[in-house]
């Protein structure tokens, strides 16, 4: 026999539904606590399914028009769908803007990078990562990346690479040291990184400024971002 649930679990459960249900039923709190935590998952698999659903949709519209974006933006995605590899196979080369934002990813592998090594943006923003594959190098072609609203800690260094890499977007991170300046002064096309509302050390922002030859934008220490 299954594990009884503890009335604190009971309780839990019970809260769960009422949040996500409470519109469609506004007899719910009356429920017993079993059938509250039912219909609270009938809830959150059929939003599942939306999601899925969503992404499917976007994904053969990028096929059937030929765009060059593949917009996933908000699809409640936890990691990048491998079956897309091979819905998109004949046409990864045209792809030079992917969006990700406000998913629920914490990494990218190795095969994301090398199959649509034809970027030119990328768009990861508020999502969980915290670093990214060495193959990242092999986006030779790369503009833009936006990496804000995420969780590193380092400053993500495989990125001094790209040589067409203008713009680098590191906005509410966690970084505080080891920004390596003298590799991005090195780069060739960078024209602005953004490193506001992480916690720089004092030494990042002294030795900063002299080395570079692009905007480098930082808040004032100890500034904290505003709320979403």
């Amino acid at each position: 026999m299954g594990r009884r649930q503890r009335p604190r679990e009971r309780d839990c459960a019970a809260q769960g539904a009422r949040r996500h249900c409470r519109r469609a039923d506004p007899l719910v709190s009356s429920r017993p606590a079993w059938w509250l935590a039912a219909r609270h998952l009938v809830c959150m698999l059929k939003k599942m399914g939306e999601a899925v659903a969503r992404v499917a949709r976007k994904v053969n519209e990028t096929v059937e028009s030929g765009s060059d974006t593949l917009d996933l933006a908000e699809c409640k995605l936890v990691s990048f769908p491998i079956g897309i590899y091979k819905v998109l196979r004949n046409i990864t080369d045209q792809i030079h803007l992917i969006t990700l934002a406000n998913n629920e990813l914490k990494s990218l592998t190795s095969k994301f990078m090398t199959t649509f090594c034809q970027l030119r943006e990328l768009r990861l923003e508020g999502n969980f990562l915290h670093r990214l594959p060495n193959e990242v190098s092999t986006l030779q072609h790369l503009k833009a990346i936006d990496l804000s609203r995420n969780q590193f800690h380092d400053f993500p260094e495989q990125l001094t690479t790209l040589p067409a890499l203008e713009t680098i977007n590191l906005e509410e991170n966690e970084i505080v040291a080891d920004v390596p300046v003298e590799k991005l002064a090195a780069m060739p096309a960078l024209r602005s990184i953004n490193l506001r509302f992480n916690p720089l050390n004092a030494e990042v922002r002294v030795i900063a400024p002299p080395l570079i030859k692009f905007d480098m934008l930082m808040s004032p220490e100890g500034a904290r971002a505003p709320p979403p």
